[in-house]
């Protein structure tokens, strides 16, 4: 597993489709934070904190993670290697968590940079480091975590079909219904037991929770469950192929 793991991360980085998506995502973020003039420009905002990167970025991976998983499987189904792939001693399963974690490798090595944001907005800070810490790494594990969670829906996709223009826009989809779409379905329900419900089901309320720098097991819960049953629906996509 572990081979295939290294493998399709060299992949990413053997090409130019890693550097792209690093690339892009962090000269978004800086554009909006750093240059352009507006509500979400930090230096316009007057006060050190880094809340808009975190407002930002769920939408930027929107686009830039189904980019990068619609051809994990797509693209070997419409190559015709998928079959060799599957003679390989590893379990579907196995194959699955191969293709995701190098998929999360690429979304942790786009995060890292940001970083200097955090330095950055820690020095300009009056006095420098008045920034509240806690909930910038509550933000960060949740955005890593959201991250993950895209990169789950995305394989899951990229499963489906052999064409990767479908998988890109089946994985935008999800990713947008998981992370806004349950939001909005709460919001037309009346208060309730059944409304906070389904507000629970999105990835909104928890990433917005451990942004406030608690990490509760409740939310680490939520995202690690939804990465496992994509993860096994996945493999369930895999062995339809048997059917």
């Amino acid at each position: 597993m572990w081979a295939l793991t290294l493998k399709e991360i060299r992949s990413f980085f053997g090409s130019i489709t890693g550097y792209v998506v690093i690339g892009v995502y962090l000269l978004i973020n800086s554009c909006i934070l750093w240059l352009l003039p507006g509500s979400f420009n930090v230096l316009d905002g007057g006060y050190a904190a880094l809340d808009n990167l975190f407002i930002i970025s769920p939408w930027v991976f929107m686009f830039l993670i189904p980019a990068i998983t619609m051809r994990v499987f797509a693209d070997e189904k419409k190559a015709g290697t998928m079959e060799l792939l599957l003679t390989r001693p590893i379990t579907d399963l196995q194959i699955v968590l191969a293709k995701y974690l190098a998929g999360l490798v690429l979304v942790v090595f786009s995060v890292l940079p940001t970083l200097i944001y955090y330095f950055s907005v820690y020095q300009l800070g009056n006095p420098p480091g008045n920034i509240d810490s806690g909930g910038t790494f509550g933000s960060y594990i949740g955005l890593v975590l959201l991250g993950g969670s895209y990169v789950a829906l995305g394989v899951f996709s990229s499963a489906l079909t052999e064409n990767q223009i479908v998988a890109f826009l089946l994985a935008m989809f999800l990713c947008f219904f998981f992370y806004f779409g349950f939001d909005q379905i709460a919001e037309l329900m009346p208060v309730s037991a059944l409304n906070l419900f389904v507000l629970g089901l999105g990835i909104n309320e928890h990433y917005n929770s451990l942004s406030r720098g608690v990490i509760d097991s409740r939310d680490l819960l939520y995202f690690f469950s939804l990465i496992v049953i994509f993860a096994l629906a996945t493999r369930l996509a895999l062995q339809s192929r048997k059917w």
